[in-house]
């Protein structure tokens, strides 16, 4: 009996833990909305960019992606933005956090990690020289509006180099949308002559462009946006960072309700180092929240049958 209280004790307790850490990534994650929106704002009307305080806010989130990712993640899937707000705002925000979690699993040294968090942060600077109908209208685009959507990786290094941005976020800008196959732009680079950063950002910035919803379409969810990636059946992106991206998210993503085999619904955690395809699920049906039990899914065991639908997710909202 004793020992049942006390794991009872010990189970509150995380999830205390939790529930406060979840806080504390809801706070940062507001925080890079209204930093990002003001340095768009600055760069456009102001003509002001300031490398420095870039690199500071990055400073934080990857001493957080680096001491636990999972509620950052976690808030990231979960989180819509405001119907009114740039686009470019919120895809610059989660593609930065990708990206510093891809970088995270890459072992890439601290320094590195800051140069490509900056980095991500500025990969779509030049779009905000172009006319906004071309990435906000729900119309498709003409020939005319792809080739000017086209230029803006070149425009953004230029705008960087202005600023005297450092050589390898510039670099980085300009090659995101390369891809290793060569159907990339503005260069059609191939392989090794795209830069680590380019190639990163290019699978975050895919990755989280393919699970948002835009105003020409709704959302995949964030299982299918993993496996799209994960085919590569063009090879247009690097096989060690698409690697990254499942091992650090999962084929179901930290975040995502998912519907399990015993027939109960639950929602991702945490990813299972050992196997991508089998994350940790937290039920999310018991009676009482303290009482939700955690599985590690299995071959064998539970595992996930499929994402749920937008429908079947909102109700579980109200838990």
């Amino acid at each position: 009996m004793t020992n049942n209280i006390l794991l009872s004790k010990d189970h509150a307790r995380i999830l205390n833990d939790d529930q406060i850490k979840i806080q504390e990534a809801k706070r940062l994650y507001a925080t890079l909305m209204i930093f990002v929106e003001h340095l768009f704002a600055n760069v456009i009307n102001r003509e002001i960019l300031n490398i420095g305080s870039i690199r500071e806010i990055i400073k934080t989130t990857c001493a957080v992606i680096r001491y636990d990712s999972r509620f950052l993640l976690q808030t990231k899937t979960q989180i819509e933005p405001k119907t009114e707000m740039n686009y470019l705002i919120p895809h610059t925000v989660r593609t930065t956090i990708t990206s510093l979690v891809i970088g995270t699993f890459l072992k890439l040294p601290y320094y590195r990690l800051n140069e490509l968090g900056v980095a991500a942060m500025l990969h779509d600077i030049g779009m905000l020289v172009l006319p906004p109908e071309l990435y906000l209208s729900s119309q498709a685009l003409t020939n005319e509006g792809k080739k000017l959507l086209y230029t803006h990786p070149l425009r953004g290094y230029k705008i960087l180099r202005a600023f005297r941005c450092p050589p390898a976020v510039s670099l980085a800008t300009l090659e995101h949308h390369e891809r290793e196959n060569g159907t990339g732009y503005p260069q059609k680079l191939i392989g090794d002559d795209i830069s680590l950063y380019g190639k990163i950002i290019a699978v975050a910035s895919s990755y989280e462009a393919l699970s948002a919803k835009r105003y020409h379409r709704q959302a995949k969810d964030h299982h299918t946006g993993i496996l799209e990636l994960l085919n590569n059946e063009e090879k247009r992106y690097n096989k060690a960072v698409v690697r990254a991206l499942v091992y650090s998210l999962s084929f179901f993503p930290i975040g995502q309700y998912v519907l399990l085999s015993n027939g109960q619904k639950g929602q991702v955690i945490d990813v299972n180092p050992e196997n991508p395809q089998y994350p940790i699920v937290q039920f999310l049906e018991q009676a009482h929240k303290e009482k939700k039990a955690v599985i590690h899914t299995s071959y064998h065991g539970i595992n996930i049958v499929r994402p749920l639908t937008q429908e079947e997710i909102q109700p579980l909202l109200l838990l």
